[in-house]
């Protein structure tokens, strides 16, 4: 394969065959690496702006304007066909999603003593044409078309029942102008700049509230990555290249490109709840579903030096929109909920490799990992945006809620608050240094300003969580083992369940208690191969109770355990049986606040009757093929929430997981 420096430098072929010293040499037909002609996949990602006008009518007519902004991300497929002249036309069709920060797609908010309406935009799409013009592997290009977006309106009255939301989709128009590299014999990156134009748009409420929109105008500047896909009937077609093996080969030893898309079902049926409260699983049936779907860019940088892009499009409701138990029962159920995609830069970190020489062992490619090979004894240094857990705790048989343990309280440790925002990443610098039968990890990460929010408290030093964990490597009775001991130290912004108490003036409002302070705990992690085919694992965690929960969940102490069990036995190599429970705690302070009707992050049935919640979950993972697994589980969780008043619930899922 050629190398993208190779690639960059437009390599061109050049006829081999030798020829007699005194003829006229004809010039050789230059043939450019790239053939901008064919069908394209792609992905994009880049920032917008938009800005309207806006007013509302219910009697007392007030009106704003509001611009708006925020990161984009999407996918688009299109058709290029170049002329012998090198002019190039065609047509591409595209869909961009707002990221996962609200605020970042409000378009309006107005309000009055009666009424309060929202405006929101879901997606943006367009069909347009392209016409340009290519030098080798470069294109630069104009183009427009038509244009729609989706968007929502939500009323919400000062007195009487909720209003249902209003779903609207505006027409409009779009034109732009980008500038295209072919890197690689079927990969292209872009630049492209587009405006658009929408209708105005004329809403009426139940209420009598008429709300009423300017045209609106949306702005992006977006970069993008495109595969071009060979078809029947064009030149070097071969009918593996649409296999996806083919799809994903970065005709490169410099970058890998990895992907997944995961859609988790859940749903349980009715059960006995003596009362309900605003943080309480409802208790009648419901169903929900969540949909995600990623893509893993990962590139060499210098000797040792990588980078990773983790963009993601994330969808879908948490059973009851992610409250009710401390142990959730889908980790694919984000703390934010997104009835249309959203899109999230879910990791872009950088890692430097020094290797110290001696023996070396070789890395399997993957999602968060360059195929390499590597010393054994070495120092690894990663920074950037990540999940903590992406370093610390792992685990070999609980850890991936998109392939093993779905319950929040087994693929990770339950009592261990780490550093996160909704969706579960922060940033920070974390170092490792591995040797044979170990390794010692440390880190620091940026914690989040208040419990359970998206802004980060950029205090360095004053702020911040720090990790350090130990990992031991040995063997029992022939079958290899490792026990990890993780201790945690957070200083960041919290509230107390005590003090919160012992005021009744504060109303149970734990915010109004925030200020500097320090939390604490430690995890044990062990896993176990029994047999190549059957693993043991086991977490303890535990943290000081004191103050409220920042990101993760509502669990003091907590022990999980099980076991899983390929298929070897019974000819499916491929599959996977788990079985595993989990047994969560709280502490005292935290059980008077809940039975005072106080409010944690995951849970609160404003009373309490306490009791341990525990957890059963099992699941068959069936291997469709290679790519694509289709798994059902089952979990009982009795006393959700801790208390013995509710429950206890049954809950059913399905998963179709697929990767790349």
């Amino acid at each position: 394969m050629r190398t993208a420096a190779a690639i960059a430098t437009g390599v061109l072929t050049l006829p081999a065959s030798s020829r007699a010293a005194d003829l006229p040499l004809k010039a050789p037909a230059l043939k450019a690496i790239y053939d901008w002609t064919g069908l394209y996949i792609g992905a994009h990602a880049g920032y917008s702006l938009g800005s309207s006008r806006f007013a509302l009518n219910e009697g007392t007519g007030i009106s704003d304007s509001g611009v708006f902004s925020g990161m984009i991300g999407g996918v688009q497929a299109g058709y290029n066909y170049r002329l012998n002249s090198g002019w190039l036309v065609g047509v591409e069709g595209d869909f961009s999603f707002p990221n996962y920060i609200t605020s970042n797609s409000i378009v309006s908010f107005l309000a009055t003593p009666a009424n309060t309406v929202t405006q929101q935009w879901d997606y943006t799409a367009s069909l347009r044409g392209r016409v340009g013009y290519t030098s080798g592997p470069w294109l630069v290009y104009a183009t427009g078309g038509f244009a729609w977006m989706g968007e929502r309106y939500f009323d919400t009255p000062a007195a009487g029942e909720a209003v249902p939301k209003i779903l609207n989709t505006r027409p409009g128009w779009i034109a732009g102008a980008g500038i295209e590299y072919g890197f690689a014999p079927h990969w292209s990156a872009r630049l492209e700049y587009l405006y658009s134009r929408f209708d105005g748009a004329n809403v009426a409420f139940s209420t009598g509230a008429q709300y009423n929109s300017s045209s609106l105008d949306f702005q992006t500047i977006r970069l993008g990555l495109n595969r071009k896909v060979d078809w029947p009937g064009m030149p070097g077609y071969n009918p593996k290249s649409l296999g996806i093996g083919s799809l994903i080969d970065t005709e490169s030893d410099r970058w890998e490109i990895h992907g997944q898309s995961t859609y988790l079902p859940q749903g349980y049926p009715s059960f006995p709840a003596l009362y309900t409260g605003p943080n309480s699983l409802s208790p009648s049936r419901q169903a929900k579903a969540t949909w995600s779907n990623s893509l893993f860019l990962n590139a060499k940088l210098w000797d040792g030096g990588e980078v990773y892009y983790n963009p993601e499009l994330l969808q879908g409701f948490g059973l009851n929109d992610t409250v009710g138990a401390a142990g959730f029962p889908n980790g694919e159920a984000q703390k934010s909920n997104f009835p249309y995609p959203h899109y999230n830069t879910s990791r872009l970190f950088v890692r430097q490799t020094f290797g110290f020489g001696g023996e070396q062992e070789e890395l399997a490619s993957g999602q968060l990992q360059l195929g390499q090979k590597v010393d054994v004894s070495r120092l690894t240094v990663q920074a950037g945006k990540f999940p903590v857990i992406d370093v610390f705790d792992g685990n070999a048989y609980a850890k991936d809620t998109r392939k093993d343990f779905m319950n929040w309280s087994l693929w990770a440790p339950g009592a261990f608050d780490y550093s996160a925002d909704k969706v579960g990443l922060t940033y920070g610098v974390t170092a490792e240094l591995n040797q044979k039968q170990w390794a010692l990890r440390g880190g620091y990460f940026l914690m989040v300003a208040e419990s359970n929010s998206n802004h980060f408290d950029t205090r360095v030093g004053e702020r911040g969580q720090y990790v350090l964990e130990l990992e031991t490597r040995f063997s029992l009775l022939g079958q290899p083992g490792k026990l990890r001991t993780i201790g945690w130290l957070d200083s960041a912004n919290m509230g107390s369940f005590r003090e919160t108490l012992d005021n009744p003036a504060l109303n149970l409002d734990i915010a109004q208690t925030r200020r500097g302070r320090l939390k604490y705990g430690y995890v044990l992690n062990l896993e176990q191969a029994i047999t190549e085919d059957v693993g043991l694992f086991g977490r303890w965690s535990w943290n000081d109770g004191k103050t409220e929960t920042l990101a993760f969940t509502d669990i003091h102490r907590s022990l999980s355990g099980g076991l899983s069990i390929k298929g070897t036995k019974w000819g499916r190599p491929d599959d996977v049986i788990g079985v595993g429970g989990a047994i969560n705690a709280i502490s005292q302070d935290y059980r008077d606040f809940l039975a005072a009707g106080g409010l944690g992050v995951l849970i609160g049935d404003g009373a309490l009757n306490y009791r341990r919640e525990r957890i059963l979950e099992t699941y068959y993972a069936y291997a469709l093929n290679k790519s694509l697994t289709l798994t059902a589980d089952y979990q009982l969780i009795v006393n959700p929430a801790y208390n013995a008043d509710r429950g206890p619930v049954s809950v059913f899922s399905g998963r179709l997981h697929g990767e790349f």
